[in-house]
Formats: structure tokens, sequence, C-alpha cells
């Protein structure tokens, strides 16, 4: 198997544990998906360190009863320096809002990914969210930049957007 493969399947590994440990509001195996140092940009904040991430979704998941969030196939780059990867990786999330009513989320995840004792972890997310409403993708889609086709990738520094105004409730209610 090419190294490409092997990245590319521990890859979706990493997606898999992240997506199950979402749906079962599984805190400790969710952290265990990001590095010490990680940075996660999503919602119009920035969070930096696992722990920080790990209290950003502490907080959000009241919102919801259940999230399933599928991930595309990634478009996979290895880094110049072994053990490091980056991806663009397109997600949808079907919801189960806590109020009862359903919804959907499309958005992308720009990444860039260590291997530390033999796993993948993140170490860098930004999420552009582009759709969040009914399943049938009825509502409008969020304006978001363009970063060029990959490899490219967004600066280490780009911005992120609370287009559902979701992070800011969350926060708030602190």
């Amino acid at each position: 198997m090419s190294r490409f493969s092997e990245v590319e399947c521990a890859i979706r590994q990493l997606h898999a544990r992240y997506a199950d440990a979402v749906w079962r509001k599984d805190l400790e195996a969710f952290g265990d998906c990001f590095t010490e140092d990680a940075q996660w940009r999503i919602g119009g904040r920035i969070q930096r360190g696992r722990a920080d991430i790990v209290d950003n979704l502490r907080r959000l998941l009241p919102n919801f009863e259940r999230v399933l969030m599928t991930f595309r196939t990634p478009l996979l780059e290895l880094g110049e320096e072994e053990g490091t990867a980056t991806a663009r990786t397109y997600v949808t999330e079907n919801n189960i809002f806590a109020d009862g009513r359903p919804g959907c989320s499309i958005g992308i995840y720009y990444e860039r990914f260590v291997e530390q004792e033999g796993r993948w972890r993140f170490h860098w997310r930004l999420f552009q969210t582009h759709y969040l409403g009914p399943a049938d993708i009825s509502g409008p889609l969020f304006p978001n930049p363009d970063f060029g086709p990959p490899p490219q990738m967004p600066p280490l520094d780009a911005p992120t957007f609370d287009h559902t105004g979701l992070s800011k409730r969350a926060w708030s209610e602190e």
C-alpha cells in the first residue's frame, strides 16, 4: 500500500472517530482527535488548545439532541515534512435541535493534520458553514472566501464567520 493510501485511510478513520464522538456526545473521545496545541476556527470563534476545543463543544452540545456528521472523501495532500498532511473535506450534518426541529448543514473543513504516537490528529481546522436550514436545501447559502483549488489552503490566520448565530447564542448563555 502506498504512503498516500495509508495516510488517507488514517484520516478517514480520524473523521469516523470524530463523527462517532459527536454523535455519542463523548467529550473525551472528541478531544482525543486533536493535538494538545490544536487550533479550531469555527462559527466566528477561535479555540486554542485541546481543552478550549472540548470546552467549546461542551457549550454547543446542549443546542442539539443529536448531530450526525457525514464526511466526504478528503482532498488530501501529504506534507513535505513526514507525519504532516492537509485536506479539504466537505461535510454534511443532519441535526435534531434540542427543541425537536430538524436541521441540515453543509460546510467545508480545511484541515492540517499531524501524526502522533501512530495516530493522526487534527492540528488546525477552519470550518466554513455554507448552509444551515431545511434538509431540502431550500434556505440561503452563506458567502465564504474561496481559497482556490486543492491543494491550496487558507492562511493560518484565516477569519471564521458565525453565519448561523448558533455560536454566539451558545456562548452568551454562559
